[in-house]
């Protein structure tokens, strides 16, 4: 009898599950749903925050959805999600964060928003360069950026200190989801999640607790860490027919997951655009130095089995597309005609596909900044009369963030990498033959699809033995 293992990505924009075949390592069954949790920000348009029991119920949905005859025969669950954001909740001897509610035979977990902060996501730019600038220097190879879970902690702790005192426990998403399916009293964390808040030795995988202390910290949120594919707990009751006590990982990066799931050789980097935009590949043999941290647009984040992974991560990706095609669909209603976003951009796409729409038109749609650059700001440059159709300027804008991806990792580091292929994913690239066009332009290598990609798997993957 076959046994399956249950992926989880708990993403920006969407939470996807999917049962995986532990001796194919193929996907049986799979389910996605948008997660609409965006609430307004507490600091204005600097913050970006998502609403906590609106991802657990989408999760709680998803994986109702599955069939349960597979379900039942779940022998692991395997958690990732958005990287860098922060959750804080509160669990004493009376009460934790969460319910459990029984249902016939089952149980499903809900959230006690009055004991769950919201969750202060990747994107969150409340942390200005002169903020960041009064922080002490980490003790770690990687630096520290706004939207990092303890660069958010520090703001928090200066201009929100009453919030804070509220909670006794954080952690990124993932971690939370952890925690509530186990019912820890305590998170704990991977590897991958602690880098990505910073002030996280990855030499002694250690926080920087004595730096952070004497800064005033409030190091008693911090979670206990463990290396990635150790088990976490176990899922505390049958949760929509998962046998209760099925073991559950430590959470996950999405980004690792993503990777694991879609390399098939050495020799490929991993390109993925939907929300933000990264290009990557696994690195065998980096050893990280203990700081101080460089301020570079190539990171290398922990990534599995002692290794890690080479990423140029932008924060400008498919939601700077996603701009362009709302402020068109804005400005047609300011007209006064209603044209849905769905059309604008099956038009934009097939306007810039022909070769003809290639001008000298210049964009570049840095609109978020980014993390080793974050007063960077867009600009449209070389415009004259010939270059302004709407095809010309979707193509040039298409180029513009392929470029500035590529100016963060230039093909001459894939080339010494002994890179010899792209493998794409995210639905930003899967479905925008314009990008497809100029990602192979730039790198000058052949861009390919494969049956990975999908963080969700990787998480499965990951728990595979």
């Amino acid at each position: 009898m076959a046994e399956y293992v249950l992926g989880i990505d708990i993403g920006t924009t969407s939470v996807k599950v999917c049962i995986v075949n532990t001796k194919t390592s193929e996907v049986a069954a799979q389910h996605l749903k948008d997660t609409q949790s965006n609430i307004p920000s507490d600091t204005g348009p600097g913050g970006n925050k998502q609403d906590v029991p609106k991802i657990i119920s989408a999760l709680n949905l998803c994986v109702s959805k599955l069939p349960k005859q597979l379900l039942q025969e779940v022998s692991k669950i395997g958690i990732c999600g958005q990287m860098h954001g922060v959750v804080f909740w509160k669990n004493d001897e009376e009460k934790m964060a969460w319910e459990v509610v029984e249902k016939d035979t089952s149980v499903r977990y809900d959230v006690c928003q009055e004991r769950v902060s919201a969750l202060y996501t990747w994107q969150d730019n409340r942390c200005s360069p002169c903020f960041l600038s009064t922080l002490p220097t980490p003790e770690s190879h990687l630096n520290i950026s706004t939207g990092f879970g303890n660069a958010t902690i520090f703001w928090m702790q200066k201009h929100k200190p009453g919030k804070l005192e509220k909670y006794n426990c954080s952690g990124t998403i993932a971690d939370f989801a952890v925690a509530m399916l186990c019912n820890l009293k305590k998170p704990i964390m991977s590897y991958q999640n602690a880098a990505s808040w910073g002030y996280f030795d990855c030499c002694k995988n250690t926080w920087n607790k004595d730096i952070l202390e004497s800064a005033g910290f409030p190091v008693h949120l911090l979670s206990e860490v463990k290396p990635c594919g150790e088990i976490a707990g176990n899922l505390s009751g049958s949760w929509h027919s998962i046998p209760q006590g099925t073991p559950i990982g430590v959470g996950l990066g999405d980004l690792q997951c993503s990777v694991l799931s879609t390399v098939e050789t050495p020799s490929d980097a991993v390109l993925n655009i939907s929300t933000s935009a990264q290009i990557s590949f696994v690195v065998d043999n980096y050893t990280p130095n203990s700081g101080p941290p460089e301020v570079v647009p190539l990171y290398y984040w922990p990534y599995f089995e002692k290794k890690y992974v080479a990423v140029a991560a932008s924060l400008n990706g498919g939601n700077s597309l996603a701009t362009f095609v709302k402020t068109l669909q804005q400005w047609t209603m300011e007209l006064g005609f209603n044209v849905p976003q769905s059309k604008i951009w099956e038009k934009v796409i097939a306007l810039s596909s022909d070769d003809s729409t290639v001008s000298d038109l210049q964009i570049k749609p840095t609109c978020l900044g980014e993390r080793h650059s974050p007063d960077t700001s867009a600009s449209v440059s070389n415009i004259h009369v010939g270059n302004l159709g709407l095809g010309n300027v979707f193509r040039a804008l298409c180029r513009g963030l392929l470029e500035n991806l590529h100016s963060m990792m230039p093909k001459e580091i894939l080339h010494k990498a002994q890179i010899n292929r792209i493998v794409g994913n995210g639905s930003g690239l899967s479905r925008n033959k314009v990008l497809q066009m100029e990602v192979q332009q730039l790198y000058q290598l052949p861009l390919v699809f494969t049956k990975g990609g999908d963080a969700a798997k990787g998480a499965a993957m990951a728990f595979i033995n």
